[in-house]
């Protein structure tokens, strides 16, 4: 059996059982992982799926992820929702409720929501990880991966200038190498001519194969959008014939707001292998 195979099993079958306990003893092994003794299989599973059970590729994403929290303090320690509500109040992210025709979950990012002058760009990014963390407990997700829409309507200088090489790099670094979730697209619509130096910015950090992901719609959108994703499930805003933007927003910000004590923890805990699911 395959690793996309074995991804498509449930967590508790047997037969992921050896994957399981051959990256447990690897990571027992790994010095930087000494303070993960008691990896949970749920966590390790992850790992696995992200990188297809293959459990040397799914170790280095593991110490990656471990390294990127451990460096990156300014945005993973802090994982609470309410701290960027009003941003969050602006319809700035949605997670769209159904998914596309392979299962992938549907992020948006509408960038001209962000008022640079209000929000850094570190919390922005908060609010990326905030829903990578959810939306990577979920098993579906964890097998079909996810895609991102950004709106880049009203991208301006001021938003440019936060975008720092060392901010750009972490941003690659999550979209590629330090994160158990898989990217299957990202689409760009709206993007202005000046967005190049930023996208150029990023590009050097990222592998081929998300390199190859990336399609970009320009301001005529709505017909290259159709055919990448199932019009009754894109916001009519974008084309769609789903729920309007305002309200998927509005849906997405109170799951993240329903999820704060388990992000709260996500964010304290030493390696995040929280296993609470749900908010007492």
């Amino acid at each position: 059996m395959n690793g996309p195979q074995l991804s498509e099993l449930p967590d508790d079958s047997e037969q992921l059982r050896p994957f399981v306990n051959n990256l447990r003893q690897r990571a027992l092994q790994a010095s930087a992982l000494s303070a993960g003794r008691d990896f949970s299989d749920g966590f390790l599973i992850k790992f696995l799926r992200a990188r297809d059970f293959d459990v040397e590729l799914s170790l280095k994403l593991l110490l990656n992820y471990q390294r990127w929290r451990k460096e990156s303090p300014e945005i993973s320690g802090c994982l609470s929702p309410s701290s960027v509500l009003g941003l969050l109040n602006m319809s700035y992210h949605a997670v769209l409720p159904q998914r596309d025709r392979a299962g992938s979950r549907v992020l948006i990012y509408r960038i001209g929501q962000w008022n640079p002058k209000d929000w850094s760009a570190f919390q922005v990014f908060r609010v990326s990880l905030m829903t990578s963390e959810i939306i990577s407990r979920e098993t579906e997700t964890q097998m079909r991966g996810l895609k991102a829409i950004f709106d880049l309507q009203g991208w301006s200088l001021s938003h440019a200038l936060q975008i720092t090489p060392s901010l750009a790099r972490k941003i690659s670094s999550v979209l590629s190498d330090s994160f158990p979730l898989k990217v299957r697209g990202i689409h760009l619509v709206n993007e202005p001519m000046f967005f190049g130096p930023v996208f150029a910015m990023i590009r050097p950090f990222l592998p081929d194969k998300i390199k190859q992901r990336v399609h970009m719609h320009g301001a005529d959108f709505q017909d290259s959008l159709r055919k990448c994703f199932p019009p009754d499930m894109l916001p009519t805003e974008y084309g769609g014939e789903g729920p309007g933007i305002e309200e998927a927003c509005q849906r997405w910000t109170n799951q993240l707001l329903q999820s704060e004590n388990l992000l709260r923890q996500l964010s304290e805990h030493l390696t995040g292998d929280v296993t609470v699911t749900t908010d007492d």
